[in-house]
C-alpha cells in the first residue's frame, strides 16, 4: 500500500486534524457531524488524504479549520482559541482518525459514510490510553461490517440515471453493471476502461465509483 504522505509528516497531520475538529466543534460549536460534511465539500479532506503539504504540514490545524469554514459561511466571526494542556475526547478523534486515514488510505468520504464523527468520538472513552493499533484494528471492523450499497448505484441514482441508461451512455453492458452494483463482481477489479466510461458518464472520478480506491 502506496501511502499519500511520508510518516514523516503524519505528527503533523494528526495534530492539525486534531485541532481543525477541536477548534471547529468546541470554539466554533459545529455539530460534529455537519462539521465532517463541511470538511469533505470544501475539498480540504480531499487534499488532506491525497498528502497536499500546504494542508497537511503547510498551516495550523485552526487556520484549517478557518477556511473549512469560510467556504460555507464567508462571513462567519471567528473566535480565538484559549489554549490549554488538556486534549478534548473531539481533539483525539480528530488525532486518531488522521492516523487511521494515513495508514488504510480510505478516503475521508468513506470513512464518514460508514462510521460519523460523532460515532468516533464516542470511541475517546475506551480507546484514549490504548495503543493507537487497537483503535485502527476496530475501525476496520466497524467499516466492513456495513454493508452498504455500492458507490456505483449511490452515485447512479444521486444524478438520477437507470440502470438502462447508464449502460447506453457508457457502452458497458447492462448485466455487467447490475452485477457491479449487487456485489456479484468487484468493480474494484473491472477493466480501467469500464470504470473509466461509468465515471465519465456520472460526472465522477474513478475513485468514486469504486469500493476500495486504495487497493486499485
Amino acid at each position: 500500500m502506496i501511502h499519500a504522505y511520508s510518516e514523516f509528516y503524519i505528527n503533523d497531520a494528526k495534530q492539525n486534524l486534531a485541532e481543525l475538529f477541536d477548534y471547529a466543534i468546541n470554539v466554533c460549536k459545529f455539530e460534529p457531524n455537519l462539521f465532517s460534511k463541511l470538511f469533505l465539500q470544501s475539498g480540504y479532506a480531499d487534499m488532506f488524504e491525497r498528502g497536499n503539504p500546504a494542508i497537511v504540514a503547510g498551516m495550523s490545524g485552526i487556520e484549517l479549520a478557518k477556511k473549512v469554514i469560510g467556504y460555507a459561511y464567508p462571513n462567519w466571526k471567528f473566535l480565538d482559541k484559549i489554549f490549554t494542556e488538556d486534549r478534548s475526547n473531539v481533539y483525539w478523534a480528530g488525532w486518531a482518525l488522521a492516523e487511521y486515514q494515513w495508514v488504510t488510505c480510505k478516503r475521508f468520504k468513506n470513512i464518514f459514510s460508514r462510521i460519523t464523527l460523532v460515532e468516533i468520538i464516542a470511541m475517546y472513552s475506551v480507546y484514549h490510553e490504548m495503543d493507537i493499533e487497537h483503535f485502527v484494528e476496530d475501525m476496520n471492523k466497524k467499516y466492513d461490517s456495513i454493508n452498504q450499497e455500492t458507490q456505483l448505484k449511490r452515485i447512479r441514482e444521486n444524478r438520477g440515471i437507470s440502470q438502462t441508461e447508464l449502460s447506453k451512455l457508457s457502452g458497458v453492458n447492462l448485466r455487467s453493471i447490475q452485477m457491479y452494483e449487487q456485489k456479484v463482481n468487484d468493480i474494484d477489479k473491472a477493466q480501467a476502461a469500464t470504470v473509466y466510461k461509468l465515471s465519465r458518464v456520472l460526472g465522477c472520478t474513478i475513485e468514486d465509483i469504486l469500493e476500495n480506491p486504495e487497493s486499485y
